[in-house]
Parts: structure tokens; sequence; C-alpha cells
């Protein structure tokens, strides 16, 4: 399985917030969308960084007066780690697991094609350890013509 086929499934939208928005503009955008991070934007639209849970929380734990007036583009991540839409899950799992992070923006040609969590992976390898269990129960007890 790809990760263009977690995309279609889950579709492509992706939320943003600009690099000058304060971190309580991305705490708000956060919460009101039940996510965990959103991808920084420049003031052209390019992808300049990503900001999740744990950098803010980073920001509060070192100056919490702050906060208010804190910008994003002071506290994102800007080394982003990205895959493409052909990436293999498996290559997506190692990579997010080896860095140590919990969302992949999905990159083709310099255009942000959607972003993957691994709450995504999780629920796709999930799923396709469910079907095996299924055919290899089913093999052995004999249901299944091998």
């Amino acid at each position: 399985m790809k990760v263009k086929d977690i995309l279609k499934d889950k579709g492509t939208e992706v939320a943003t917030i600009g690099a000058e928005k304060t971190i309580y503009d991305a705490v708000k955008t956060l919460v009101e969308k039940n996510i965990g991070s959103l991808l920084v934007l420049d003031e052209k639209g390019a992808i300049a960084g990503i900001i999740t849970e744990r950098d803010i929380l980073k920001q509060c734990n070192q100056c919490l007066e702050s906060f208010s007036e804190t910008k994003v583009g002071d506290v994102m991540t800007k080394n982003l780690i990205v895959a493409s839409p052909d990436d293999d899950l498996d290559y997506v799992e190692n990579i997010m697991t080896q860095n140590r992070v919990r969302h992949l923006p999905i990159i083709l040609n310099q255009k942000l094609e959607g972003i993957i969590s691994i709450g995504d992976l999780v629920n796709v390898l999930r799923g396709e350890c469910k079907v095996e269990n299924r055919y290899l129960k089913a093999y052995i007890s004999g249901e299944y013509p091998g």
C-alpha cells in the first residue's frame, strides 16, 4: 500500500497557518479543527514549516507570559520531513518512527498533496492485520481452499 491510497480515503485538505500568526491563533485553530499540527506558510504561500502541539508546549514551558504575542514562525519546526504519494507505508512508518514525528506532509513536484498522521498509518496497518488474520484463520481451519 502507498501513501496515495491513504490520501484517497482521507482526503487532501490540510490545515495551514501563516508564520506571522501567534501561537494563540495556532492553538485556536488546532482546537477548532481537533487536529495536532498545522503546516506553516510563508507570505508567498510556500511551506515554511510545521507547528505541532509539542512545539507549542515547549514554548509554553519556556515563557507562558509571552504566549499571546509569540509568532508561529518563531517556534515552528523548520526542517520538514516529507513523503511522496508513491512512498510505501513501511518506508513512511520507519521515517516517522526514526524521526519521532507524528505528522508528515505529502509533497509531489514541490506541491502539497496532503498530510498523514501516525494515526492514519496505524488505522491502515491495523485493518491489514485484521484481514490477514481472517484469511489465516480460515486457511488453518480448512474453510479457505489453499
